[in-house]
């Protein structure tokens, strides 16, 4: 009520003073005709002075005489008019000065009646995280955001992969403990867009594979969440992606999907730098590329940071090269052999500790695998490849550089 009253009191003591600045009388520019009446009247005088001095006669006098007060009255007249049309236009402004304020007042009340908060306190950052933490906390499951999808757009109908579903889901019916039919069952529902039974089959996957299951499959099944969802992401699908991102922390689908996540619960803070240094990582033509570039420069903005899209991290493909290449390292060993030694630790160990620090594309893995093989370090660069291997299962191209590079060492190993 206190604020009301405010802001009551302070909009009647702006209108107040603006209506006391037209209202009050003020020295307005004297009209013509009043000084015509002044010299006409000090003429009449004149004209009686002048027949007592004898420069006039009494009938010269008397034509002068007619002749000013004909001018006499025709400047009164002129400025009764005057006076007339300027009470009328001082009238006409003080109504469309007061229609304007009462307006004025009236719609930004409405306004913030519309879009403001009356009586919301102010709310420190820690305060505003607390209640996104509270909301995220109380946000709707998976089921109840199922239930509230209005629709979603389906796939192109395929009746022979239909047919083939309907009869593995007899078969399943009857072997629900298969893992192998599970997994054939969850893959092939996403891919008819029936997203609620291909999750809830990968679920029954998870649990039948105990420690045998992998990041990948609650990858899989927080993907499958989320899309029946509508895009939301559930506290379930959340607690899948985290445990996916545990065994396979550098996946690009489960990053994309924490940074949505985020977006979704108004942490853009947390969002911006998963998105952003997973664009960085990518190649490409990674699938989460397109979504991320529509959205990450209004996540940035309101992380505060003013970027655009063509100032963030691009992805790999036609930039320079980072790290030694294999051409360094052997060139490099026809150099002295402490020279040597310390230009090659120090490039492959700085390569290898921003990969396993901040990660990067698929380019500069090749790149650490070739160089701990001409090193001879066979052991290290097998378990580079297998590390990268992780990081982009999902990217058949990157996949396909990783192998190119680690050919070689199959015989080296032999």
């Amino acid at each position: 009520m206190g604020f009301w009253i405010a802001t009551g009191a302070f909009s009647a003591l702006v209108v107040m003073v603006l209506m006391l600045a037209v209202v009050r009388p003020r020295k307005a520019a004297v009209p013509a005709a009043a000084y015509d009446l002044q010299v006409y009247r000090d003429q009449l005088k004149e004209v009686d002075k002048d027949v007592a001095r004898g420069v006039l006669t009494e009938e010269e006098a008397q034509r002068a005489r007619t002749e000013v007060s004909r001018r006499l009255l025709e400047a009164d007249r002129a400025l009764q008019a005057a006076k007339s049309v300027e009470a009328r236009t001082s009238t006409i402004d003080r109504l469309i000065l007061g229609g304007g304020l009462v307006a004025t007042v009236a719609g930004a009340f409405a306004l913030y009646l519309q879009i403001g908060a009356p009586g919301y306190p102010d709310l420190p950052l820690a305060t505003r995280i607390e209640l996104v933490e509270e909301a995220r906390a109380t946000r709707p499951s998976q089921a109840e955001a199922e239930a509230q999808v209005p629709f979603r757009e389906g796939v192109a109908p395929d009746p022979r992969r239909e047919e083939l579903v309907a009869q593995l889901r007899e078969v399943m019916a009857e072997r629900p403990d298969d893992p192998q039919g599970l997994a054939l069952l969850a893959s092939n529902e996403a891919a008819l867009g029936n997203f609620t039974a291909a999750h809830v089959a990968q679920t029954r996957l998870i649990e039948i594979l105990g420690p045998e299951v992998t990041g990948f499959h609650f990858i899989d099944l927080a993907e499958m969440q989320i899309l029946a969802a509508g895009g939301y992401v559930s506290p379930e699908a959340e607690r899948a992606l985290m445990r996916g991102l545990q065994l396979e922390p550098r996946n690009g689908t489960a990053r994309y999907y924490v940074g949505l996540m985020y977006a979704q619960q108004g942490r853009p803070d947390l969002a911006f730098p998963v998105w952003r240094n997973l664009m960085a990582e990518s190649t490409a033509d990674a699938p989460w590329l397109e979504p991320i570039r529509l959205q990450i420069e209004e996540v940035a903005f309101l992380a505060g940071f003013d970027v655009t899209l063509a100032e963030l991290p691009q992805p790999s493909g036609g930039a320079a090269p980072r790290g030694p290449t294999a051409e360094q390292v052997e060139a490099a060993q026809g150099m002295a052999a402490e020279d040597q030694a310390a230009m090659i630790e120090g490039m492959v160990a700085g390569l290898a500790e921003r990969l396993a620090t901040e990660g990067g594309p698929p380019e500069d893995w090749a790149r650490l695998i070739n160089a701990q093989r001409v090193l001879g370090r066979t052991e290290d660069a097998q378990a580079v490849y297998e590390e990268a291997r992780r990081v982009f299962a999902d990217v058949p191209q990157a996949l396909d550089m990783l192998d190119a590079a680690a050919g070689p060492l199959a015989g080296a190993v032999e």
